[in-house]
C-alpha cells in the first residue's frame, strides 16, 4: 500500500541529497521514478534539482506533471519524489495525495516546515495534515542543540520581515535552535 510521506527539516539538513539518493536507490534496483519540483525554485536552472554536496538529477516541474495528470490511466513509474514540497499549495498536495491513494504509487515530499519567521508555508502545512508518514531530517544549531528555525540573514543580521519566499542558501540563511532564533544568535558572543 501506497504512502505520502513529508520529510521535513530546516535549511542545510540534507533534504535535497536525500531524496536524491532516495531517487538512485530506485533506479539502481531497476525502479522509475519521476522527480519533481515547483517552478518558483529557479536556484539550480530549468528543470534541475541540485543538492549543496553536488548531488544533481534532471526533473520535471510539480506544475506541468499535475496538469497532464489522469488518474484514470495508470502512471509507468513506481515512485514520485517531490523537492522544495513546502512552496506547493493546498490544491497540489491534495492532488498529489489522489496519486497515492487512486493510483497507488509512494509520493515521497521534501522541504521546509517554517518559513523564516517560523510560521508555516502553506505546502507544509497541507502536508502535516494529510501526509501517512511524516519525518523529520535534522540538523544542528551552532550551539550543538537541534536546529528546527531558518534564519534569514542580510548583511550579517538576522531579519524578520520581509517576503514569505526568498529564494537562498547559505548566503542567506542559517538554521538554529528556537533558543537562538529567539534571541537573534547567530553565533557565540
Amino acid at each position: 500500500m501506497a504512502k505520502l510521506y513529508y520529510r521535513f527539516g530546516a535549511m542545510g539538513s540534507s533534504k535535497t541529497a536525500n531524496a536524491l539518493m532516495v531517487r538512485y536507490n530506485y533506479i539502481e534496483r531497476g525502479q522509475k521514478v519521476i522527480l519533481l519540483k515547483p517552478k518558483l525554485d529557479s536556484r539550480d536552472g530549468d528543470k534541475v534539482i541540485a543538492s549543496r554536496i553536488g548531488l544533481r538529477a534532471e526533473c520535471e516541474y510539480v506544475e506541468d506533471f499535475l496538469e497532464k495528470l489522469d488518474l484514470t490511466v495508470s502512471l509507468n513509474c513506481d515512485a514520485i519524489i517531490v523537492d522544495e514540497a513546502q512552496f506547493l499549495n493546498t490544491e497540489q498536495v491534495d492532488s498529489l495525495s489522489d496519486v497515492v491513494d487512486f493510483l497507488d504509487i509512494p509520493v515521497l515530499c521534501y522541504g521546509l516546515r517554517t518559513d523564516f519567521k517560523g510560521h508555516l508555508f502553506e505546502g507544509a502545512k497541507r502536508l502535516m495534515e494529510v501526509a501517512d508518514v511524516i519525518e523529520e531530517i535534522k540538523t544542528v544549531c551552532w550551539c550543538g542543540r537541534r536546529a528546527s528555525f531558518n534564519a534569514r540573514v542580510i548583511d550579517g543580521k538576522i531579519r524578520k520581515d520581509g517576503e514569505q519566499i526568498m529564494l537562498g542558501g547559505n548566503e542567506s540563511y542559517v538554521s538554529l535552535c528556537r533558543k537562538h532564533f529567539k534571541l537573534g544568535m547567530l553565533h557565540k558572543m
